[in-house]
């Protein structure tokens, strides 16, 4: 009698398993011979977590960066070709603002948060703290740019907003002085540039997730005030608000790509 004892199958000459490299070390789990594979599939190497690669150039990070900044802008182009044009979107807006317009004390205050004397001091205040934060950390390279970043994109604000408002020409509500040269809206603007760069540049250096929730639910709080209260009080259309934050928005995109790619590596 043989042995009968259950063992592992043993390789016979001239047959490949289907689970081998093959016969001949050709390397393909599903070929016997050493021909190579005859699809560009088969033939492209794969990446470090074993994933069929991609032939070079790579892109980068398209989605991400297409959200941070391409939406926005879309956005921003759509509704100022609307207000320009006076079109369907202008004329819901200017529905929508009858029906939204009430002022009163609540409404001015929340407006006058995003008051330059208000907000940039705010702004101001938080540059100095990270400042010296940086500044007191050994090691830390270009400790200035972060704070340097964020007063230069405050300080773009008006270069833009200004020219925008001169272009569009468009007439206030009808509970404001006649005029022109509300389109976008600067204190949306204005809020939206110094509450967000202050948040963008503390959250670094706050350890805790509880802390760092805090301050992105104050900063969304307070440019979401400022915004109601300028249309609840009537000194912009809605549209004029929902512009400028998507301006600002593509503002805020470029420094934040511009601050994780310059903190150092325990930071970003």
């Amino acid at each position: 009698m043989g042995d009968i004892r259950p063992r592992p199958p043993q390789l016979r000459p001239g047959r490949a398993l289907a689970h081998t490299t093959g016969a001949s070390g050709s390397g393909s789990p599903h070929r016997s011979d050493s021909r190579p594979p005859q699809t560009p599939r088969g033939a492209r190497p794969s990446d470090p977590d074993g994933r069929l690669g991609t032939t070079p150039p790579v892109p980068g990070r398209p989605t991400s960066l297409s959200l941070l900044l391409g939406l926005p802008a879309l956005l921003f182009a759509l509704i100022t070709w609307q207000v320009v044009a006076d079109g369907p979107l202008a004329d819901l807006d200017e529905a929508a603002s009858r029906v939204l317009i009430h002022p009163d004390r609540l409404s001015e205050l929340l407006a006058d948060l995003g008051n330059v004397q208000v907000a940039v001091p705010v702004l101001g205040a938080v540059l100095a703290y990270v400042t010296w934060r940086a500044r007191r950390r050994a090691g830390t390279d270009h400790w200035w740019w972060p704070a340097a970043a964020a007063a230069a994109l405050m300080a773009l604000v008006p270069a833009l907003i200004v020219p925008l408002k001169e272009l569009t020409d468009r007439p206030g509500t009808p509970v404001v002085p006649p005029g022109t040269g509300y389109y976008p809206s600067g204190h949306t603007a204005t809020a939206a540039v110094a509450y967000g760069a202050a948040t963008m540049l503390l959250l670094p250096w706050l350890t805790s997730v509880l802390a760092r929730r805090a301050l992105l639910a104050t900063c969304a709080v307070l440019n979401l005030g400022v915004g109601f209260g300028l249309v609840r009080r009537g000194y912009h259309w809605p549209l004029d608000v929902l512009a400028s934050w998507s301006l600002c928005a593509v503002l805020l995109a470029l420094l934040w790509l511009f601050l994780r790619r310059n903190a150092p590596a325990e930071r970003r």
